[in-house]
Formats: C-alpha cells, sequence, structure tokens
C-alpha cells in the first residue's frame, strides 16, 4: 500500500494496526479479511471500493471521501461518520457491527443497513430519506433532527424514536415497531 493510487486492487489479510495510511486514493479495490483498527486513514479516497470481513473499529476517517463503498460483515465500531468528507458520500452496510458509530449532519438518502448492529449509534441531523434499516438492532441508537422520510423500519427493531423531533412522513414499520414511537409517553401496550 505505499504507492498513493491503487487502482482495481485486492488487499488480503492485511493488518495494519494503530498506523497511519494517509492522503491515498483507492478506485474499485476489495479489502478482505484485513484489520485497520485504531489507525488514522484521515483524507484517503474511497471510490466504488468493499470491504469484506474487515475490522476498521476506532479508525479515524477525518476528511475521508466514502463514495459507493460497500461493507460486509465488518466491524465499524466507534467510527466517527460525521468526519467524513460530504461530497458524494454515500455507503452500504450488511451484516456489520456499527456500534456506537456518529453519522451527525451526513446527508445519506436510501442508504441500506441490512442484518447489522446500530446499537448506541448516533443520528443527528442525518438525512436517511428512503432508507432501509432490514433486521437491525438499533438498541440505544439516537434519532434527532433526523430525516426519516420514507424510510424502512419494518423488520428493524430495539429503535426509540421521537415523531415529534424526526419528520418521517410515509416512514414504515411493523405493527410491534411502533412501541419504538410511543415510548417517551410511559404507556403501556398490550
Amino acid at each position: 500500500m505505499e504507492s498513493l493510487i491503487h487502482i482495481q486492487k485486492t488487499f488480503e489479510k492485511v493488518i495494519y494496526i494503530d498506523k497511519k495510511i494517509n492522503n491515498r486514493e483507492f478506485e474499485d479495490c476489495v479489502f478482505k479479511n484485513c484489520d485497520f483498527s485504531n489507525s488514522n486513514f484521515a483524507y484517503n479516497t474511497f471510490l466504488d471500493c468493499e470491504f469484506i470481513d474487515c475490522n476498521l473499529s476506532m479508525t479515524s476517517l477525518l476528511g475521508t471521501s466514502l463514495k459507493n463503498v460497500t461493507f460486509k460483515n465488518c466491524k465499524l465500531l466507534g467510527i466517527a461518520f460525521n468526519e467524513c468528507d460530504d461530497f458524494l458520500f454515500q455507503v452500504y452496510f450488511e451484516e456489520t457491527a456499527l456500534d456506537y458509530a456518529i453519522f451527525s449532519n451526513k446527508k445519506m438518502p436510501k442508504t441500506k443497513f441490512i442484518n447489522s448492529s446500530l446499537r448506541d449509534v448516533t443520528f443527528i441531523g442525518v438525512n436517511l430519506t428512503s432508507s432501509v434499516f432490514d433486521n437491525c438492532n438499533l438498541e440505544g441508537a439516537i434519532f434527532n433532527d433526523t430525516q426519516l422520510a420514507s424510510v424502512d423500519f419494518r423488520t428493524a427493531y430495539n429503535y426509540k424514536i421521537d415523531p415529534e423531533f424526526n419528520p418521517m412522513r410515509k416512514a414504515q414499520f411493523s405493527t410491534q415497531g411502533i412501541v419504538g414511537l410511543l415510548d417517551k409517553y410511559d404507556i403501556k401496550i398490550v
């Protein structure tokens, strides 16, 4: 990974814990079984890249561009996605642990979160319009001033969302999930 530009490369079993990888460009690259935990990925660009079975927990993404980046079966604990470059920010998560991640003020409409854990994630001032939370655990997730119009929460669970502070016109919920919208009223639904 010494060169500054990487195009159509596959990186397998790379262990770069507590290291700096800055000011690099990765286009159409695949990362498999890599561990970049606690590393500094500041000011990198990832375009059309895929991370599979990787650990990026507590990795700094300050100023990093994530443009059409897929994370499958990854560990992304405590990632501050709010520090990423906003330009063309687009991500997809499948079977990924995103616990304690921060997405504040991100524009990420139509984002798909599939079979993922989002415990204690922060969504403040986020545009999630038309996004999907398919079979996702949202226990302790904070939603405040977040655009939730047309978001699909039908199979998501453990969420508590205040409709008064989060516009959610045409959002979809399961019958069981409605409880997560009424939690602040301290009422019993039997």
